[in-house]
């Protein structure tokens, strides 16, 4: 979207004050810019669904973008990568 796509651009106090008039005229007009240097764009939500890219699940994404035809070797260790607390093999029985 250009700036020539915008009928007006609204100060933010003005805005403010004439909320509802803003989002009729976003859903009728299309578009409205409200601020000059921080601008904000208000649009319906008719016009943001159809400009929004259509999303599917995570889970969906990463199938459909797995690495295919490749031959990767993994080395896989067998034994525990670390230490695990509190285990010891010279533990004496103390049930005596």
């Amino acid at each position: 979207m250009n700036t020539s796509e915008f009928a007006r651009t609204w100060r933010i106090a003005e805005a403010k004050a004439r909320l509802s008039e803003i989002l009729r005229l976003a859903d009728e007009q299309g578009p409205q810019r409200i601020g000059v240097r921080r601008s904000f764009v208000v649009v319906s939500e008719r016009l943001w669904r159809e400009k929004a890219p259509i999303r599917q699940p995570l889970g969906r994404w990463l199938i459909d973008h797995m690495p295919r035809g490749l031959d990767l070797d993994i080395p896989r260790e067998r034994g525990s990568a670390r230490p695990i607390p509190f285990v010891s093999d010279d533990v004496e029985d103390d049930t005596e």
